[in-house]
């Protein structure tokens, strides 16, 4: 998608040069940054790993120093090394953006998942979350714990132990390890995708065996009689963490309300506000 200057909604980030540094593969996040960038009129610059010197030896850090000196204004990162973002943050003074580091934070979808929550609800002061599966390597997890958290939320996880941080109780969130009574304790939930490796390194007894015990279906929803937001950052497996149906479901009546789509549309109006906070000239004050 290209969208001209003289288009641009708000063009403050007008002559910034943007560099969508993405390490591992993305669609939600990356689009939604590249339309907000340019909706704000800043130029993108797309880097693809695979077709970088990264290929050649250099190394991540001498990368972005080289496209620093190409006068780009701000790095939006994705890497699969947790960590990255903020090493890189300590090698360059521009702008860097946590896109997602390994498992340990997703900042942007947090807020664009706490955004859609509370647009529902208006407040999230006392709004009981539950947040469903592998809770152990979820950057998503992490970053809204602390979100939701700060804004008064109550938080609980639901999965398997193999699934869970050993120090959960440490973040002072609720551990449910039966599926019907975290959706009975629960006003929303967000449902995360099950990277499929689970299943074979250990984690997990199999897919199947996940999906009966842990996945959200209609018969689930049905059980606790009480109408539910749901929420999931995508990529979605459907019929192993959520059943098509429940994920496909946008209007009610029913016992659940799909914010899938919300979610997307929000993603992009998020990462405009991130970007011109950041980014934009200041006036002084």
């Amino acid at each position: 998608m290209f969208i001209n200057q003289e288009d641009a909604i708000r063009p403050s980030l007008k002559g910034k040069r943007i560099a969508l540094a993405f390490f591992e593969n993305s669609t939600r996040t990356r689009f939604s940054f590249e339309i907000a960038a340019r909706n704000l009129g800043a130029q993108t610059l797309n880097f693809s790993a695979s077709s970088s010197s990264l290929s050649k030896g250099e190394s991540m850090i001498d990368t972005i120093r080289n496209l620093e000196a190409m006068r780009v204004d701000a790095f939006i990162i994705r890497h699969p090394s947790s960590g990255s973002a903020e090493m890189i943050g300590k090698s360059t003074d521009k702008h860097v953006i946590n896109a997602g580091d390994g498992s340990r934070e997703h900042p942007t979808q947090a807020l664009l998942d706490i955004f859609t929550l509370r647009e529902y609800f208006g407040s999230l002061e006392g709004i009981k979350v539950m947040i469903l599966g592998d809770i152990l390597h979820s950057r998503v997890a992490r970053s809204n714990i602390f979100g939701l958290t700060t804004l008064g939320a109550e938080v609980a996880v639901c999965g398997p132990a193999t699934l869970l941080p050993v120090d959960t109780s440490r973040l002072g969130i609720r551990i449910f390890s039966q599926l019907d009574e975290a959706l009975g304790w629960a006003d929303a939930a967000i449902v995360l995708r099950l990277q499929l490796e689970r299943a074979t390194g250990g984690y997990l007894p199999s897919l199947q065996d996940y999906s009966f015990t842990f996945g959200l279906t209609d018969e689930r929803l049905e059980k606790i009689k009480k109408h539910l937001p749901v929420l999931h950052p995508g990529p979605i497996n459907r019929e192993i963490e959520i059943s098509g149906n429940v994920a496909d479901r946008i209007q009610p009546p029913g016992f659940s309300q799909s914010m899938l789509l919300e979610q997307v549309t929000n993603g992009v109006a998020v990462r405009t506000a991130v970007l011109e906070l950041l980014i934009s000239p200041q006036p002084d004050t």
